[in-house]
């Protein structure tokens, strides 16, 4: 090639390098966005969205494309929000006063969660007139009170704004404010409220505005408490008997806030919103972590046996949240790709531990005593070692299939009873572990507690901003395991190999000796069948599932299958256990099945007991240095 001809190429290139830098500038030019809520027919359940984008005067995109996400954070099954969408529209609008409405604009619709609207015509540079605007509207349904789901009904509505607001493609990192429109008598709270009868909010980002879970209703009620300076607001919506338990619950409440920040430190917000509900409706139950909210939800009434005990449990969990997975956050938790499944290794860490921790900071707190904390980690670690799956899944494998596990929707049958374990309890039982050897290992001067808080000042406070989203960066399992090196000056090497990414049974008995206790076991029944029954039968044991290593497996038995009777005597849900009890393990026994409507004997050579009953139990006559390190697990020094 001359040298004249790489001088042209040159210019060329440079030509078309700098016209993909513009262009890609452009493209990350922050758009002015807001969404207008309203919900003019609470019965409908259909909520009304227009998302108002402000035009550039000059030429800009083609296009803008306008997505709904498949899942929203916090829970990681894919729920497809798109398919609760329903007539979109589009349109430009010029700024109020100014005579020179558009036509509807044509929307395509690209794909199952993708909106595109063509915004350039030929006749741009004549029609196209500063502060003109994009009016995009649609209605989403939705009748479903949880974390993830939102409700409109006659008596509320309840927004989880993963599900209700699309997000404009490419910038969900450009602020946007939000207009509420209420039905007369409705008022509106969220973690952003400021005044009374708010409606106009604004967020830094897309993903700060679905972070801020909104309830509005005409009956809700609010208490506050200060704790640090930090202003806490209890927001109760009750459709059920309170039994005079507010009161005192909002003072429990302080109690687990005080127990959490005492270990963490103040919080970085001024201010923190429960929101709890009471649906009084039998069935609608969650938990949801955000930045400066959560939400809490019970399925019966305050007054109702267990329900004020399940609410401080689940707010005890949630608020922990606000230090580990909304701030101290692995890699792929913010900002999200909400086109396809979340896919991480570190949910152990960041729902395991939390649950580990919402139980112990509830003893911390005084709200439970040592057997209510002792059976709670002896059931953890009995779901997780009656398991089949415990002998497949590890802890990360568990956390990179949570979008098949988290409560997630199956259309087709599964065989995951026999081959996962759940990352909340795989975690729980994990982290108790690990807190007691480190606390072995360093002579009581560590904790887990410790290895938390620098994870949290390094990677979330010291660590520079690695996205739009939040301050700090995310972490990967591997920084995990450095930073207990750091901490404690042990290595987990060992530890991550045979128990984190392994499958291997975890050192219970050794950790719990560090504190003068011991797991105890004892089985459920002297033999094994291998099955469990379907809990919606009452009067038949239909199987709900078969162990894959278990007698009814190699008899050939399967879920849907119905035992009529076992060693002629007829089976039921009531008798199973008791019809178990007079036979051991070797024994032939013979089982009468239904299946599709047709019956059949099967013989089945009984086991020795697959499931056990936990319990943790004081070693008697424990020495005084495990009694000094258990009170000081217990009361968090």
């Amino acid at each position: 090639m001359s040298p004249l001809s790489r001088r042209i190429v040159g210019a060329i290139s440079a030509s078309l390098l700098l016209l993909i830098i513009c262009t890609a500038a452009a493209a990350q030019e922050p758009l002015h966005i807001k969404y207008w809520l309203s919900m003019p027919h609470p019965a409908s359940h259909l909520f009304e969205v227009t998302i108002e984008v402000e035009l550039p005067s000059d030429p800009g995109p083609r296009s803008i494309d306008f997505q709904m996400p498949k899942w929203s954070p916090g829970r990681y099954a894919v729920f497809d929000f798109a398919k609760n969408v329903q007539e979109v529209k589009a349109r430009e609008a010029c700024p109020p006063g100014l005579d020179c409405t558009m036509p509807d604009s044509p929307v395509t619709r690209v794909d199952d969660q993708t909106w595109r609207v063509d915004i350039l015509r030929v006749d741009f540079p004549k029609n196209r007139r500063p502060g003109m605007s994009l009016m995009f509207s649609y209605k989403v349904f939705g009748n479903d009170l949880s974390g993830t789901f939102s409700q409109l009904t006659s008596r509320h509505a309840n927004i989880n704004g993963g599900c209700v607001f699309m997000y404009v493609v490419n910038h969900k990192q450009d602020p946007v404010a939000l207009s509420i429109k209420a039905p007369n008598g409705w008022h509106i709270i969220n973690a952003e409220t400021r005044k009374n009868d708010q409606t106009e909010f604004e967020f830094p980002n897309w993903d700060i505005l679905i972070d801020t879970p909104t309830e509005i209703a005409p009956d809700w009620t609010v208490d506050d408490f200060v704790v640090d300076g930090k202003t806490y607001h209890v927001v109760v919506h009750s459709l059920g008997n309170e039994g005079g338990k507010r009161p005192t619950l909002v003072k429990d409440l302080e109690k687990i806030v005080r127990t959490e920040t005492a270990m963490w430190g103040r919080p970085e917000f001024d201010s923190y919103t429960f929101m709890i509900h009471f649906a009084n409706d039998g069935h609608s139950s969650d938990g949801m972590e955000h930045l400066a909210s959560t939400q809490v939800i019970e399925p019966g009434a305050l007054a109702d046996p267990g329900i004020y005990e399940e609410t401080l449990d689940g707010a005890s969990h949630e608020f922990f949240h606000v230090w580990n997975v909304k701030r101290l956050r692995p890699l792929e938790l913010g900002p999200w790709d909400f086109t396809r499944p979340a896919n991480t290794r570190g949910l152990w860490i960041a729902e395991g531990l939390t649950n580990y921790y919402g139980h112990l900071m509830q003893r911390r707190a005084g709200l439970w005593d040592d057997k209510k904390l002792f059976s709670t980690l002896a059931a953890a670690i009995a779901e997780i070692e009656n398991a089949p799956g415990s002998k497949l899944t590890s802890a990360e494998d568990s956390s990179l299939i949570a979008p098949f596990i988290d409560d997630a929707p199956h259309a087709q049958q599964t065989n995951l009873a026999n081959t996962s374990v759940n990352y909340y309890p795989k975690g729980e039982t994990l982290g108790l572990v690990l807190d007691l050897l480190i606390r072995q290992n360093s002579n009581g001067k560590l904790s887990l507690d410790d290895v938390m808080r620098a994870m949290y000042d390094e990677f979330y406070l010291k660590s520079a901003k690695a996205t739009y989203y939040l301050r700090g960066r995310g972490y990967s399992p591997d920084d995990f395991a450095r930073l207990l090196l750091r901490v404690t000056d042990s290595d987990a090497h060992d530890f991550f190999k045979r128990y984190v990414r392994g499958v291997e049974r975890p050192p219970y008995e050794e950790a719990l000796g560090v504190v003068g206790l011991r797991l105890a076991r004892s089985s459920v029944a002297p033999v094994s069948l291998g099955v469990t029954g379907d809990e919606d039968e009452t009067v038949n044991f239909k199987i709900a599932s078969v162990r894959s290593d278990s007698p009814a497996a190699n008899a050939g038995l399967q879920a849907g299958d119905v035992i009529a009777a076992l060693g002629g005597t007829k089976l039921t849900p009531d008798n199973f256990f008791k019809t178990l009890a007079h036979y051991k393990p070797g024994d032939r026994v013979a089982a009468t099945i239904v299946r599709d409507g047709r019956m059949s004997t099967k013989e089945l050579i009984l086991a020795a007991p697959q499931v056990f009953d936990y319990r943790i139990e004081e070693i008697p006559g424990a020495t005084p240095t495990a009694k000094a390190m258990r009170a000081a697990w217990l009361r968090g020094r």
